[in-house]
């Protein structure tokens, strides 16, 4: 039971990043999402809201790298056209108001310890989903430096599009930019 009101805690902060960012979800929100007590906050979580933070967005992050390192690996083009399908519904959200539980991390936070350790969980996170989709993509068949090149740009252009959907408020910006990834795809002579 405790375990499970950690879990519903972690879920429900994932969901506040991606709505509210970090400054703009609260304990009260947590609380009311996940069903918990009051006193559940500081008994599962002792470092507070940095450690709630960092836990959810260590979570999130690690479940989209699974995501990435299970695509497919038949040929780049497929790689990146399968990351492009993945990633089509987080952007929706985005449009609808959403964004990324990582991303928020970094937006808004200064240069305190807290906030740099928080910085450094984002950084970690973007860090592993690009090897994850420089694997796939290196298995595909592009050579390392040219893998992590695109991987590279690949979750650049996720981060962007989430802050140019939930602007436009439509997917628009995103299939622009899916439409020139696609063609940076680099395909064997």
């Amino acid at each position: 039971m405790a375990g499970e009101t950690r879990e519903r805690m972690i879920e429900a902060t994932v969901a506040a990043l991606q709505r509210r960012g970090v400054a703009g979800m609260s304990f009260t929100d947590i609380l009311s999402s996940s069903g918990a007590a009051r006193g559940a906050i500081y008994h599962h979580f002792p470092g507070g809201k940095a450690q709630l933070v960092a836990e959810a967005a260590e979570r999130n992050g690690c479940e989209v790298r699974d995501r990435l390192t299970a695509l497919p690996s038949d040929s780049p083009a497929k790689v990146v056209q399968a990351f492009l399908d993945l990633v089509r519904p987080v952007l929706a959200a985005s449009a609808a108001g959403g964004g990324c539980a990582v991303a928020a991390l970094t937006v808004g936070v200064g240069a305190e310890a807290d906030d740099l350790a928080l910085r450094q969980v984002a950084a970690s996170a973007f860090t592993s989903w690009g090897d994850g989709l420089a694997e796939r993509l290196s298995v595909a068949g592009l050579a390392p430096g040219a893998a992590r090149d695109l991987a590279t740009t690949l979750i650049a252009l996720l981060q962007g599009a989430h802050v140019l959907c939930r602007a436009a408020g439509d997917l628009e910006p995103f299939e622009q930019v899916a439409r020139t990834a696609v063609a940076l795809v680099p395909h064997p002579a």
